[in-house]
Formats: structure tokens, C-alpha cells, sequence
């Protein structure tokens, strides 16, 4: 399966005050999430703040994956199955070789309930660090903006995410037989397991940049999947020549110089349709994008199903330019002992998905 031919799909855009004034009609919602749809949506018109928050957060991506190995090593944690902090050669991709394509920092989001917190409560579940362990933060030292500004953005997309969930209870209570009203949005409002993913795509030919996955594969910088969350907040991923602008030299309290488009036409997020059909997916800069997932589909009955995707980073075009691509990821998900289906929880479930990635 190639890419060169591969069409590129308008997803559903609906506008942030559309979602908190309840308008989106259902016509869109079920365009965005039915049967035939491709189980995205994208929110536009944000808080201003997000344009800054983005950029900032998104040059972190690169600060981070250039500091020392040392310090880099410093940030890991094995306890958590390396879903805690910095991770580089841990996921397995769909050949069964570790994914060196990409670097990952994760983070836990239980601070958006209280700011004390860094992971969900252990209580009950001694067997789920992943999700209970506290975040580890770089240093202040080498990445000054960093905590803050991460904090800041994933609390802004957990806020939309709300109001995308509030959209989906309107749908589902008219076409899930039994459905608990303001479930899901309760769900992700609530949440102290919703985790987040800055994910740093290295330029070919650099550290990490070339990996197992061979160059045959159209999805072995990350491996056709499906996320285990209710809905996945995703920004537009920023495109950086690192070999113009070095991360290890710049003020690591600045943005980096954002390319205006990738250079390369294949890299991007792709979707397998509900019909089958793999389509390439653009998300603007200046919006969010949400994706649905298996506990939703589970929730739901089906009614949302889980969208199958990958991603195809930047390979190098030019000579001289190391194209590095820089995304962040919010997992909206249930707290571990929610149900997703009766007699299972988002713990027993969460298990068996950690199990065969990691």
C-alpha cells in the first residue's frame, strides 16, 4: 500500500462556540462520528491562548529530545513501563521491532483535578504505575517553560475535550439504547488517568531517526493502532529543520522557526475509515482535532467506533535539512475503576492494551 495517491479528507470542523452554546447539529455530529465518517472532528476558534501555548509546547518537543542521553535516562521510568516520563526503543511497532523512530514524553494528568496531584491514586491498584506514578519533570534549569506550558496546553485541551464529549452525549442518548446522560462528559471531566503524549518524530538520519521499521512500511513511524481512550485530543504537528535551527543551541525559552508546511507530502496522520478507506487527515494550526477510541466504542456499544490510524513522519528532502516533527496527544479516559462495559473497568481493559505495546 502506497501513499502516493492517497486523497486527502476534509474532516467535520464545528467552532468552540458552537460546542459551548450546544448548537452542533446532529446531522454533523453523526457526519463526524456514524457509521460512514471517519470518527474525527475538528474544533476551531480556540482560547487564544492556544496558538502560544502550541508553539511553545511543541519547540519542548525538540529542547527535550536534544538534552544529554544522561539527563534524558534521568527522565525514564521502568517502573511505569516507560509510560511515565521519557521514552525512546520501547513501543513495539507492527513488524515487532522497537519503534526508534520517535521520542515520547508522557504525562500524567491528574493535576488537571487538583495541582497537587502527578498520577492517579494507587489505592486498589498497585499493578498500574503507568497511570499512578508521578510525573518526572525536567530539570527547570535546561527547559524553563516547560512544565508550565505543557500543564497550561493540556489543560486547555482537556477543556475542549468536555465540550466534544458534552456533544457526544447529546448524540448518543437519541441512538445508545440505555445510554447514562452526560456520561461521557462527566467521564472526562472527571478523570484522574487522562494522560498525555509529546511526541518528537526525529529527523531521518539523525539519532533515533532511521530505526528498525525499514523504509518500506508506510506506517512504521507509528504502527496502524487504535488508542485506548474515550476521545484523543490531537494538535497540528510542527515541522522543524533541525540542521537551520539547531535545538541544542537555541534559547530554550523561545519557539523554534515553525515551517510553514511539511516538506515532504506523504508525512502526516492517516485514517482507515469507517469503509475501509485510508485517507490522509490535516489538522490546521490554529486548531484541535479529536479522535475517537475503544473505551468510547465500548461505552457506546459501537455506536463510536475507534478510529484505526498512523503517522508517517518526515523523510528527508533536500539535502543538508533534518526535518523533525514535533505533535502532542491527550488521552481522555475513564478513572480506572469506571466500567467500560459491565463487570469490566478501564483498569482491566488498560492492562491487556499496555500488555501488547509495551
Amino acid at each position: 500500500m502506497g501513499l502516493t495517491d492517497i486523497p486527502i479528507a476534509q474532516a467535520v470542523t464545528v467552532s468552540l462556540k458552537e460546542l459551548v452554546d450546544g448548537t452542533v447539529p446532529s446531522t454533523t455530529l453523526t457526519d463526524a462520528f456514524g457509521p460512514s465518517s471517519l470518527g474525527i472532528i475538528l474544533v476551531k476558534d480556540l482560547d487564544p491562548r492556544f496558538v502560544t501555548l502550541r508553539a511553545q509546547v511543541l519547540s519542548n518537543a525538540s529542547y527535550l529530545a536534544s538534552l544529554p542521553e544522561e539527563e534524558l535516562e534521568s527522565l525514564t521510568s521502568p517502573p511505569s513501563k516507560y509510560l511515565t516520563g521519557w521514552s525512546l526503543g520501547k513501543e513495539t511497532l507492527r513488524s515487532g521491532h522497537f519503534d526508534t523512530h520517535k521520542g515520547s514524553y508522557y504525562l500524567n494528568c491528574a493535576f488537571y483535578q487538583d495541582p497537587a496531584l502527578q498520577g492517579a491514586p494507587a489505592d486498589n491498584f498497585p499493578d498500574l504505575s503507568e497511570y499512578t506514578a508521578p510525573n518526572i519533570w525536567p530539570a527547570e534549569a535546561s527547559l524553563p517553560s516547560f512544565r508550565q506550558s505543557v500543564q497550561e496546553l493540556c489543560a486547555l485541551v482537556i477543556d475542549t475535550a468536555a465540550l466534544v464529549a458534552r456533544a457526544c452525549d447529546r448524540f448518543a442518548e437519541g441512538s445508545v439504547t440505555d445510554y447514562k446522560g452526560g456520561y461521557l462528559e462527566r467521564v472526562v471531566r472527571g478523570s484522574l488517568t487522562s494522560k498525555a503524549r509529546l511526541l518528537h518524530y526525529f529527523p531521518t538520519g539523525g539519532d533515533g531517526g532511521e530505526g528498525e521499521g525499514g523504509d518500506d512500511d508506510d506506517d512504521d513511524w507509528c504502527a496502524t493502532h487504535l488508542d485506548h481512550s474515550c476521545l484523543t485530543g490531537l494538535t497540528s504537528a510542527m515541522f522543524v529543520d533541525e540542521a537551520a535551527h539547531d535545538p541544542r543551541l537555541a534559547d530554550k525559552n523561545g519557539v523554534l522557526e515553525e515551517l510553514d508546511s511539511s516538506p515532504d507530502p506523504k508525512a502526516g496522520l492517516y485514517i482507515r475509515s469507517r469503509t475501509g478507506e485510508i485517507v490522509k487527515v490535516n489538522i490546521p494550526r490554529d486548531c484541535l482535532a479529536f479522535q475517537t477510541g475503544e473505551a468510547l466504542q465500548l461505552i457506546t456499544q459501537g455506536q463510536f467506533r475507534a478510529v484505526p490510524h498512523f503517522v508517517k513522519g518526515a523523510r528527508e528532502v533536500g539535502e543538508g535539512r533534518r526535518i523533525a516533527r514535533n505533535t502532542l496527544a491527550v488521552f481522555t479516559q475513564p478513572n480506572l475503576e469506571e466500567e467500560v462495559q459491565p463487570g469490566i473497568t478501564f483498569a482491566d481493559f488498560a492492562r491487556g492494551v499496555v500488555a501488547k505495546t509495551y
